[in-house]
Order: C-alpha cells, then structure tokens, then sequence
C-alpha cells in the first residue's frame, strides 16, 4: 500500500468510531456538566508519559511526514480510545488550524536543566531584576496567514474529504491562549524572586503583572477583530468545553468574538501565597483580563479550596479547578452548585504498581462531595508523569473510575 493508502484506511476507521451513536452520546453528557444540569460525572484521561506506552496500534507506517502526522492523530486517538478512553470523545470532523502567529513578547526563557524526556529540573536566570526590565516586554502583534491556511484545508480536503468532513478551525483557550502572568513570571524570574519580590518589592510586581495583563487583553482584542476563535470547543486544558451557553447567547460560527468562547486565568505559583495576596495580585487583574470572555475556567495545579471567595470576582466564571492537594469536601461546600468543578484526582495512584483502591477511595470522595453540595463536575486524571511503564494501571484506573461515575 502507498503512503496516501495508508493513512486513508485508518482514517476511515476512525471515522466508523467517531459516528456511533454512542461517541455522539458524549456531547449531551459535556453539556450537562457545563451547563450545570450534570447527568453523571464525566471521566477523562489525559496529558500521558507516552515515552513509557509501546503498543503495535501506535506504529506509524507511512513515511511522508505531512501524512504520518495524521496517521499518528488517528492512531493515538484510537489507541486511546480503546484502552482507557472513558468519556473521552472522537470529533467526526477534521480540523485544519488557521496559521495563526505572534510576534515576541520580547523575552524568552533562560535556563539551565538537568534530566531527560519531559520531567527535569530547572535554573531560570532572573531577567527582571529592575522597574527598567519591564521595558523589555513588548505588545505582541497577532498575525493570520489565510492562504497558507487555505493551501493546507484544499490539501487535507482532497485526501480526507470523501471520508469524513474537514473544517477550517480557529484558536481553542486553554493554557497557551489563557491569562498565566504568574506561570510566565517564574520562568523569567524563577520561583524564589518571585516570592520574595511579592513581600519586599510589592509596587514593582503590581507593575510587571500590570503590563503583562494590558498585553494579554490587547491579543484578545487582536483575536477578535481578526475572526481566530474556535466557536464550540470540545475540550479547555485536558475538561469537557461543550455547552449550550454560547448558541443561548447569540453564537454566529461564522464570527465569533471571545464573549463566544471560554476565557481561562491560572496562577499555578500561588499555591504558595495567601488568600489576600492571591487576591491583591492575580485576581484582580484576572477581572480585567477575563471579562470579555463568555465563560470562563479558572485554575489549574494550584489549591483553591481556601480561595473560592475570592475567585467569585472573576466575570463568567463557570468553572474551577480543584487538585488533590486541595481539599474536595471544603471546595464543594464552598462552590455549592454555582460553578462547575473540574477535579484532578491524584497521578500518584498511577505510578509504580497502581493503588487501585486509593484511586477508588479518592474518586468516591469527590463524587459525593458533588453531590452533597449539588455541584457539577468532570473528574480529569491528568498530569502523569509515570505509570511505571505499566499500561494496566490506566486501564484499570479506567474501568474503576467509570463505574463509580456510572453509579451515580
């Protein structure tokens, strides 16, 4: 078979996958948890350590490269599908990203690691040291290449598109097209200025965050005005996007602004800081950056059980995430139906020989939690940084987890 053979019969068994009615089951179910009228909880896995997963249903085989990077999509979707997909959800519809690019903030990270692979240590130079390093950061100038989008789309449509529809898609939020002005600044920084600079140099961390949320609100606007936005994302940072809020608001797909979309703010660092500090130094500035947004996800590894109060400032917040260093019971009381929850159980259940029942104490926890305090939520087991290269661990965490949801 050639190349072009190839990766046209995998696509088509794909797309027999992504059209039962049971695939297509899994965006009502999406919209329940996000529209906050939750049939059950949804159950997904994600952000995997596939340097540690072989399996023969993974072994690309064409050689082309633009046609094996869509042999590897088909094939990984598939693999994961069939071996711990849970509620995860196939997209009948191919998507060719608009060419979308940003000019430099004006500084780049500096570091010196130590490890391999995805996990390692690291030293970051402190590039801010001054109020006149700020002048360093500069307005980022959002640029849209339609023909070479289009170019791709004729390319892909002629191999795909008597298989399955292919579609011109726009940019989807989540953690590169989210407000992580914290998340930036340690990089630039490291994690100990950043810190102490909190404390000893208050005014000069108002102005650097200050400046990164203008910028932040100013690519938004660039966004919008150039048509970029993904309408109906399926997925925001590894949770469930699906939601009927957007068409109840006047949603036109084929001009879509971010009052259309999720708006998504994280201050990962700022599990380290206070409640008023928290407040005094991200939250107030996420209002500004997250107000033109139709909904909005706020979190990510950070605790925020003790931080709700604050949170409820943020403009559209609709969803929050709560990590297993957070505690689930004080988080539901405090969210008590009003927004959903995205739930992170705990990666470490995974790793070396799996802990199948501290994963099921853990899952039934938060799941009557939810239900005690009328809270919708999805349950995303992400953040893997090893299964001890046993594949059994997520199948199992997999078939556990969805049965307890499947209880509910």
């Amino acid at each position: 078979m050639t190349d072009l053979e190839k990766v046209r019969e995998i696509a088509k068994k794909y797309t027999e996958l992504a059209n039962t009615p049971e695939n297509k089951e899994k965006i009502a179910l999406y919209k329940s948890v996000n529209d906050m009228h939750m049939i059950r909880p949804v159950v997904l896995v994600d952000e995997l350590p596939w340097n540690e997963i072989s399996d023969p249903m993974l072994v690309c085989e064409c050689e082309d490269p633009f046609l094996r990077g869509y042999e590897y999509y088909f094939r990984n979707q598939m693999f994961r599908h069939a071996n711990f997909g849970c509620d995860m959800y196939l997209n009948p519809v191919l998507g060719v990203g608009k060419w979308i690019s940003h000019s430099s903030i004006g500084v780049g990270v500096q570091e010196i690691t130590i490890g391999n692979g995805g996990i390692a240590s690291h030293r970051y130079t402190d590039q801010f040291e001054n109020d006149e390093d700020i002048e360093k950061l500069k307005d980022v100038t959002v640029t849209y290449n339609e023909e070479g989008t289009m170019q791709t789309f004729e390319r892909v449509s002629e191999i795909f598109g008597d298989i399955m529809p292919v579609k011109i898609t726009g940019a989807e939020t989540g953690y590169g097209l989210g407000h992580k002005p914290w998340d930036d600044i340690s990089v630039w920084r490291g994690v100990e200025n950043l810190l102490i600079d909190l404390v000893e140099r208050p005014e000069f961390m108002h102005a650097l965050v200050s400046r990164l949320t203008d910028i932040f609100v100013d690519i938004i606007r660039q966004y919008d005005e150039l048509n970029l936005f993904q309408p109906n994302q399926i997925y925001i940072h590894s949770t469930c996007a699906s939601t009927d809020y957007f068409d109840n608001h006047g949603l036109n797909p084929e001009r879509v602004h971010s009052k259309d979309v999720w708006g998504r703010g994280l201050a990962q660092i700022f599990a380290e800081v206070s409640v008023d500090m928290h407040d005094e130094f991200d939250t107030q500035y996420m209002k500004r950056a997250m107000e033109p947004f139709g909904l909005v996800y706020y979190g990510c590894c950070e605790p925020l059980d003790k931080k709700i109060d604050i949170l409820k400032q943020i403009p559209n917040l609709r969803k929050i995430s709560i990590t297993p260093w957070a505690n689930v019971d004080d988080a539901a009381e405090k969210i008590a139906g009003h927004y959903v929850i995205a739930s992170k159980p705990n990666p470490a259940f995974v790793a070396g020989d799996g802990d199948i029942e501290a994963a099921r104490a853990e899952i039934r926890r938060i799941i009557a939690a939810c239900k005690r305090n009328n809270c919708s939520c999805d349950i995303v087991l992400k953040d893997i940084s090893t299964i001890g290269g046993k594949i059994d661990n997520l199948r199992r965490w997999s078939e556990m987890a969805m049965n307890e949801a499947m209880s509910y």
